[in-house]
């Protein structure tokens, strides 16, 4: 199998559209199976609607159902509304089940139940079964196809079986062991298998300390274990652990993914517009909603300001470092706000550690505030020889680093202790709020030292 660097892709790429514009389908053949799956993708994402037409009428649906599977959703449905149906009735039969169901699900539900009536019947109540979960569990994140074998048989007898059926099979590196209720009693990686000897009982090979997930948990949770585990798939099991199916190390990849790219939209006030394919009015509508609450948000900043007119009017110098410390004040929250949220996600927090990631970022921010504040205060004061003017700034800036940072940390804690998604703590929201903050602490600072300005 070929595995490709980029300029090797390219001439691959041209290649194969020499030879489908030849119509040569041995020779494509040839080429594009001998390469790996991945680049077999690439290659074909980036082909016309004509080019891609012969493909199909050049591979099996079996062949494409490997290339289907590994697309994006978006290339998925426009690569659907290309094939013959019967075609892609008989690619569905030989995709795994998660697969399916990953697309079944983003397309209209009448289409989606009209796939499933021309599907092969065991194939289709294998997909409602996981159409029945609630989204992103791990349910509805696992496929059915695997091994499960019983401890009375051999190894031997258990390799011959896997010559059979492996193929068929999404992972082989672990082979779950069930009673003949379909109980999960343990598990047999492939290595111990290999090495037993061909009459050993594979109940003296399994180990029985299995972990398995319920299918109720939580995709993300899902994730993090068999991240924690280091695990290349781990077994699904209902409330009575009947072994159900599993979940497997590439799943959590495009699982994680999607967190991570969920939680940096909702962190960063563009949840649902950082894909790049989305029109400008889609990305647009959905992004607006922030804005337009942070810029009426911003209107209190404009009334803190208006409040202290007389202290301005009295010392317009005040003025020249009202962007300095809204700015900063708003930095070092989000700074705040991204060590919070990313403890939270990798659980590094531990129970009753509030008050102690609270205690170390106020702290955090006292010791930046003290440097910064004496770095300020002497330029201020060379620059515009006023040493009140340069305590003022230098003061404000060490109390609003110090809150600033209590306030970026604290806000996704106590919105994780409500049992919601931390990520909602906006970096846009917490600087608009430290923006009111500093300048609170700044003007107050300055009215009250008035007289010896």
């Amino acid at each position: 199998m070929v595995k490709l660097t980029k300029k090797t892709r390219e001439q691959y790429t041209k290649l194969i559209l020499d030879t489908l514009d030849a119509g040569d389908k041995e020779k494509f053949r040839d080429t594009f199976l001998d390469l790996h799956p991945s680049d077999q993708l690439d290659i074909f994402v980036k082909l016309d609607g004509d080019a891609r037409s012969r493909g199909y009428s050049y591979l099996t649906p079996g062949e494409f159902a490997e290339i289907f599977g590994g697309l994006d959703i978006s290339d998925q449905k426009l690569f659907f509304l290309e094939l013959d149906e019967d075609y892609s009735i008989r690619m569905f039969n030989q995709m795994f089940t998660d697969d399916v169901v990953n697309f079944l699900t983003e397309i209209n539900s009448e289409r989606a139940e009209d796939i499933l009536l021309q599907m092969d019947k065991e194939k289709a109540e294998k997909i409602k079964a996981l159409l029945s979960y609630a989204p992103k569990t791990a349910g509805a994140i696992m496929t059915k196809e695997l091994i499960s074998i019983s401890s009375t048989d051999t190894a031997a007898d258990v390799l011959e079986m896997l010559r059979k059926e492996a193929p068929s099979a999404e992972s082989i590196y672990y082979l779950y062991v069930v009673d003949c209720e379909g109980i999960l009693v343990g598990v047999v990686s492939l290595r111990d298998l290999i090495i037993a000897a061909p009459d050993e009982v594979i109940k003296d090979i399994m180990t029985t300390r299995t972990v398995s997930v319920p299918e109720d948990m939580d995709q993300e949770d899902v994730g993090r274990m068999i991240k924690k585990y280091d695990f290349l798939a781990a077994p699904v099991v209902s409330k009575d652990n009947h072994l159900l199916g599993i979940v497997t190390f590439d799943d959590v990849m495009d699982i994680l993914e999607e967190e991570v790219t969920e939680d940096f939209g909702e962190i960063s006030a563009t949840k649902g517009a950082t894909d790049l394919t989305l029109s400008p009015f889609t990305a647009a509508k959905k992004r607006a909603p922030w804005i337009i609450i942070l810029m009426l948000f911003g209107l209190v900043t404009g009334g803190v300001i208006r409040q202290f007119e007389e202290t301005l009017e009295a010392v317009v110098v005040l003025a020249a470092f009202i962007p300095m410390i809204m700015g900063s004040a708003g930095n070092i929250g989000t700074q705040s706000l991204a060590v919070a949220v990313r403890g939270l996600a990798l659980e590094t927090i531990e129970d009753g550690g509030f008050w102690k990631m609270i205690r170390r970022e106020f702290s955090t921010g006292i010791l930046i505030g003290i440097i910064c504040m004496a770095l300020i205060s002497v330029m201020i004061t060379i620059i515009f020889g006023n040493w009140m003017v340069a305590l003022i700034v230098g003061v404000s800036i060490l109390c609003t680093f110090g809150i600033s940072a209590v306030i970026g940390s604290t806000i996704p804690l106590i919105i994780n202790k409500l049992k919601l998604d931390p990520a909602i703590a906006s970096g846009p929201f917490i600087t608009t709020v430290n923006d009111i903050v500093g300048l609170l602490i700044y003007f107050s600072i300055a009215t009250s030292l008035m007289a010896y300005l």
